[in-house]
Formats: structure tokens, sequence, C-alpha cells
């Protein structure tokens, strides 16, 4: 029998050892991961330990740790921005942070802390861009929403701030407070506010608030305030002073009475009868050339702060001069008086925070007379007698940038109506416009600058008041304000006509503040152009009108406008005043 040593290495054939060979591979491959822990790649050992030196506060091994280097990885930058921030290296910890955005756009995080050193450096307007940038990378990122709206916020702009924490689900109200407390019927100042304790603010809600409040007539510079609590939710604080009777107070209800004592004018105005916000508005004229009577109540329709009804009277005896408006101009003085009664009642809706609606109804009777080298072809605008009109009209807050401050408003409006003598029947009138406004800082008012194009057509056979002015006078709205619509005390020295197109701008910038009055000036631009196909009125070519302008707001309430204008087409300089609430 043959005897065997002891087995050993030497021992194994060549298919023992493959087999052994395969059976460690396998063993090793199917341990458990306890036995054989895994081992962090070089990259994550770094930035563990660098972690580690930041969670101890050591800063400035960060700094050395991870040097300045355009291919870092992204939370290595990351760690070393931190820690220069730290150190109150601003510079340093900024250009680290925009390195590690230009490598890694999609990640937020190098742009939230963009705008924390920008914050902590009291650039507000950097701070805010570069937060937004975050945001379009994740919109829903709570903390960088609070953050942005917070900075907004404390620069006054509660839309922008309200945009932004809406999206954190904030601010919760708690609490809603009037300073001082309004006399207005508790029912319809509630149905204005719509306030829930415990639910969420939004902004939509804020916008419309703040419409509604607008449209009672009884506030002005409305200021909203928000506090908060120690459990994170808020109070909301309306700083609304209320007029009654003559006003809010009895210098100012005195000075708003006599503001128009320059133009032989008052306003007798009185407000919130009865505390239900009936308010009563009135105009007086005595001027020989264009005397006139005018009156209106208004009050919210059933309590309800979202339609408002308005019933009016209006009465004119005037004297209109054409001698520099009539087409063909004659070399005599054409003139004529025109008198008007008028009137009419409307409705105003306010369904929601960016529409606002209106119609209504007007009966009018006119009669002219002294008419003086008035052509024949001509004399159907001057048709005695009365009509009957239909009107309505839709405002529409087209966009609006919060964050910039900017806003495109639109308007439209339409007139259909009946004139009940020959040779004049029925006829209509459009109206459009777009106005833009801007304030360029992201805090206060120093600046504004507002911008509007006007269009408006006419059809059928309209009576001379129903025409279009394009001019500077205190009963029209459409402003050239290098063409005065008087002469001589009397009206119809600006162009008239049955269409026309109107752009105006202008630049505001406050020169003088304090607690009674604020004065702004600014440079102003106008141009446009009113056509009439019947060819006795508008004008041949476009208008160019340039000045300057002051503003000057007395207690918040009403607003004097005193101006030069320059007509560049003509050379003719003039100086214009309005008053207007």
């Amino acid at each position: 029998m043959e005897s065997h040593a002891p087995l050993g290495p030497s021992s194994f054939t060549a298919v023992g050892r493959l087999n052994f060979a395969v059976l460690l591979v396998l063993s090793l491959f199917f341990l458990p991961a306890a036995v054989f822990p895994q081992s962090e790649s070089p990259g994550e050992e770094r930035v563990s330990r660098i972690q580690q030196l930041y969670d101890a506060r050591r800063w400035s091994d960060v700094v050395l740790a991870v040097p300045e280097a355009d291919n870092e990885d992204a939370d290595l930058q990351m760690y070393r921005a931190l820690s220069l921030a730290k150190l109150e290296r601003w510079d340093e910890a900024r250009q680290t942070l925009e390195a590690g955005a230009a490598l890694h756009p999609r990640d937020a995080r190098f742009f939230v802390e963009l705008g924390g050193i920008a914050y902590r450096q009291s650039n507000f307007s950097l701070a805010t861009r570069d937060l937004r940038r975050a945001l379009n990378i994740q919109p829903q990122d709570d903390y960088a929403n609070n953050f942005v709206a917070s900075i907004y916020f404390l620069d006054g702009n509660l839309e922008a701030a309200l945009k932004y924490w809406n999206r954190a689900g904030r601010p919760i109200l708690a609490d809603l407070k009037f300073d001082p407390q309004p006399k207005l019927n508790p029912l319809v100042l509630d149905r204005a506010v719509q306030f829930s304790p415990g639910t969420e603010w939004r902004r939509g809600q804020f916008l419309l608030l703040r419409s509604r409040l607008e449209a009672l007539g009884l506030y002005s510079g409305v200021l909203f305030d928000l506090k908060t609590r120690p459990d994170d939710t808020f109070d909301l604080i309306i700083h609304a002073p209320e007029k009654n009777g003559l006003g809010s107070a009895k210098l100012e209800g005195a000075l708003s009475l006599l503001r128009g004592l320059p133009y032989l004018t008052v306003y007798p105005e009185f407000y919130n009868l009865g505390k239900g916000g009936l308010n009563w508005r009135s105009l007086v004229r005595w001027d020989d050339q264009k005397r006139r009577l005018f009156s209106e109540l208004a009050a919210p329709l059933a309590s309800s702060p979202a339609m408002r009804y308005r019933i009016y009277l209006d009465a004119r005896n005037e004297n209109w001069s054409l001698a520099n408006t009539i087409v063909p101009s004659t070399p005599s003085h054409s003139a004529l008086k025109m008198k008007k009664a008028a009137a009419g009642a409307e409705l105003i809706l306010i369904p929601s925070e960016r529409w606002r609606w209106n119609t209504g109804v007007e009966y009018s009777y006119r009669a002219f007379s002294n008419l003086i080298s008035i052509p024949a072809q001509s004399v159907s605008f001057f048709t005695n007698g009365s009509s009957l009109s239909l009107h309505a009209g839709a405002e529409h807050a087209l966009l609006r940038f919060p964050e910039r401050r900017l806003t495109l408003d639109s308007a439209a409006s339409g007139e259909f109506g009946t004139f009940f003598q020959n040779p004049l029947g029925r006829y209509g009138r459009a109206e459009g416009s777009l106005t833009g406004h801007w304030i360029p800082k992201a805090r206060g008012d120093d600046y504004e600058l507002q911008a509007s194009v006007k269009g408006g057509g006419t059809f059928g056979m309209v009576p001379f008041d129903e025409l279009f002015t394009i001019g500077f006078e205190r009963d029209n709205d459409l402003f050239l304000r290098g063409h005065p619509g008087i002469s001589n005390g009397q009206k119809g020295n600006a162009p008239l006509g049955r269409n026309f197109v109107l752009v105006n701008s202008e630049i505001d910038k406050i020169a003088y503040h304090n607690g009674l009055f604020t004065v702004r000036l600014g440079p102003l631009l106008d141009t446009g152009r009113i056509y009439d196909p019947s060819g006795y009125f508008g004008t041949r070519n476009w208008l160019w009108d340039t000045g300057l302008q002051a503003k000057i707001r007395v207690l918040g309430s009403f607003e004097f406008v005193l101006g030069y204008g320059k007509d560049l087409r003509t050379g003719d300089n003039s100086f214009f005043t309005k008053v207007s609430r």
C-alpha cells in the first residue's frame, strides 16, 4: 500500500489550485460588508475631513486646505466660501461662490450664499437678485423664499414679499387691526378685508383689499404693516386715516374745499355720511367764461365694497373760441356758447384684484347759441337737442412685476348713444389705453416714471361736445401739455376731432418732503395727433410737446400741478396749472 505525505501548498494539483481560487473569489464577493468594510474614495475622505474642520470652527484651516482652484468639488468650494464668510473676507468669499456657480450652474446653494453675503454687506438689491437666481433653480426652496421675502418687506415692498412668502405658505395671520379705528360700518369693512384668523394671507387678497379700500374714497395713503408673533404668525396692521365729514382733519377739509380758488372754483365734499361709505362730492365754478355745477353721490351697493353705485348731475354754461381750432381757419373770430345739462347713474364692480368694471346710463341736453363764423357745412355738429347714451368700461392689470416695481395696466371704454334731433342720430365712442408705471429704486419712491398710450374714435354723427380734445385743460384728461386748451379764459384752443392717438411720458423726482407736503419735479414729453373726417377739425401733423412740471402733494390728500410746456413744432411756450385729488 502506497503511503502519502501530509498535504501542503505544494500538494495541490493544477485543477485543485484553480478550484480554490474560484472559491476564494466567490467568498470575497458574497461576504457581508461588516466583515470587509468599504473604504471611502479619496474625494469623499477629503470632504469629510474639511467638514470636520468647518464644524470645529477652524475656518482658517479650511481656507488653507482648500486653495482657490477652478476645478474643486462643489462641496469643497462651498466650505471654502463659508469659511471665508465666517472670517469676514467678503470679497474672497464672493469670488469663490461665483466661481462655484460658474462651474455648477444648477447648484442653487451658491446663489443663496451669494445673497447672504450681499445682505450682510447691506446690498439688498444684489441680495434679492442672487436669491431670485437660486429660486429660478429651486422655486420651492422655503429658506430662499423666506429670505428674499423678508428683504422685500424691509424695503417696504409688501406685494413682492407676499409673492415669495406665499410659496412657503406664509404669512399666517393671527389678528387684524386698523390704526386709527375707522368709523365705517363694520359690515362694509369686513367684506372689504375678508379676514380669517389662522389662514395664509395671499398676495391676491392684499391687492384686492387695497383696490376696494381705494374705491371707497375714504382713505388716502393706506399703509400695511405685519408684526411677528412668538408663534411665527403675524398681526396685520392697516394704517388708514379715514375721511369723515369734510375730511380726516379740519385743516385738510378746509384746504380741500378751497383748493380751486385760483380757478374761481370750490369743491364742497362730505365723506362717509351715515357711516355707510356714502360720499357726496361737488364742484362749483363761477368763472364767467366757463360756469359749471357738478354733484355726485357714491356709495357701496348693498353694503358690499365689491359693488359701488354713482349718481351724478353736471351742468355747464361755457363760451368757446374756435379761431385756432376749426379747419380751415378764417381770419374772423369763430366762437359759440354751449349750455349742457346731464344726469346719469353708474355701477362699478371690483370682482378681483386685476379687474374693475363699470356700466352706466346718461341723459343729456345741450343748446348752442351765438355761433360766430362757423362754416355752414359744420353746423350739424352744433345741433340743439337731447340724447340718451349707454356706456361700459373695464380696467385690467395686465402685468405686475413687484420685484422691479413695474406695472402695466390697460383700460377700455365704449359708449353708444342716440341723439333725438335731426340731422344727428345714433353715434358711438370707443377709447383704450395702456399705462406703465415704474419706480426704479428698491426702497422709497424718490423717482417715478410713467408712460401711457391712448387712442380713441367715434362713429356716426356725434354732437360737438362728444368730440375728443387733446391739450391741457382742467376739464379734460387727454393732456398735450404744450397746447393750452384755454385762450382768453375760453375753451376751444386745443385740437378737437373724432379720432385721436396720444402718448404721454414723464419722470418725477422728489425735491422736497416734510410732514405737510411733498414736491416732485421732472421733465415731460407728449406726442399725438387728432383726426376728423369732416375736414373741419383735427390736425394736419403730429404734435410734439415737451416741458417741466412740479407736483405739490398737500397732506397726502390732493395735488397741485404747476408746469411749463413747449410746442416743438411751432416753438410756442405755455404755462399750465391743475389741481386734483
